[in-house]
């Protein structure tokens, strides 16, 4: 790799404010803020709106849309077309 060209890569606390959970990762990001971490050390802080612990995906809250239901209401609502 060329010197120089890359940014510096190191430890960043990950933090997401919805579930109260944060996260220490390596990382290219940098931040202003910091945050005294539970091994002692202080690192930048990157607020994230999303995680693991608060994405309804992982959470198993998704919602399933019921995708055959809206077709057949479209087809009964404006009636199915003829083939050309």
């Amino acid at each position: 790799m060329k010197p120089g060209i890359h940014p510096a890569y190191g430890p960043v606390v990950f933090r997401d404010r919805a579930a109260d959970y944060a996260f220490l990762t390596r990382s290219t990001m940098t931040s202003d803020k910091t945050i005294y971490w539970e091994d002692g050390n202080t690192y930048p802080v990157v607020d994230v709106e999303i995680s693991n612990v608060s994405h309804p995906f992982y959470t198993g809250t998704a919602r399933v849309l019921d995708t055959a239901g809206r077709v057949e209401r479209f087809e009964r609502r404006y009636g199915r077309r003829g083939a050309l």
